[in-house]
């Protein structure tokens, strides 16, 4: 069962492969409460607070995920990358199945509401977050919050001394909300043909 919003907008082109997800999960340090929505064109969205599950990936996560990524960029970074920037981050159709070894590759975590793909975000080895999407129904909820928590006790579990990560100019002031310092702007970041203009940033872990 596909567990993002509708409408699903990319139309993914392989299923990902049928196996369950990691034992792992963790209650969000957000307040308990029943979930606050509005109905505005036929989608849900939520208010603050709400209920925040984070937990594990698993290649079921696939198709949600990629949902969120494609919701998150379409809809939110829209405001500050072009039209065809966004195209070029985030294009029509997927492969679920490369998707879903990415996603496996790095510590991935999955942030739920009410059992549905709400955003993910990622940590590598070496300390690369890489990813942090929330999907554009979730904004303000408390999701990618709760994301950069499970990331950084991760990555404190694995003794990096570190996080890096490259981030947009959409969700740059998050980072920084997040303790997160720039370092520098990268005024070229190539992606399908299209320049992103994005920012290192870096949190420390002492």
């Amino acid at each position: 069962m596909n567990s993002a919003w509708p409408p699903a907008r990319p139309t993914p082109t392989t299923p990902p492969p049928p196996t369950s997800p990691p034992a792992q999960s963790s209650e969000a340090p957000v307040p308990e409460a029943d979930p606050a929505r509005v109905s505005r064109r036929g989608r849900v969205f939520y208010r603050a607070p709400v209920s925040v599950v984070v937990r594990g990936y698993g290649p079921e996560d696939a198709e949600g995920t990629w949902e969120a990524y494609f919701r998150a960029i379409r809809d939110t970074a829209s405001k500050d990358y072009s039209p065809e920037q966004v195209a070029a981050w985030a294009p029509e159709t997927v492969d679920l199945v490369q998707w879903n070894e990415r996603r496996s590759a790095a510590h991935t975590f999955v942030a739920t509401i009410e059992g549905r793909v709400a955003g993910f975000s990622d940590v590598t080895d070496d300390g690369l977050l890489d990813m942090l999407f929330v999907h554009s129904d979730a904004g303000g909820s408390g999701v990618a919050r709760a994301l950069v928590g499970a990331v950084v006790a991760k990555a404190r579990e694995l003794g990096l001394a570190q996080l890096r990560t490259h981030a947009s100019r959409t969700a740059m002031p998050a980072f920084k909300r997040f303790g997160f310092e720039v370092e520098r702007a990268n005024p070229d970041n190539w992606i399908r043909g299209e320049n992103l203009p994005n920012y290192d940033m870096c949190l420390k872990l002492d």
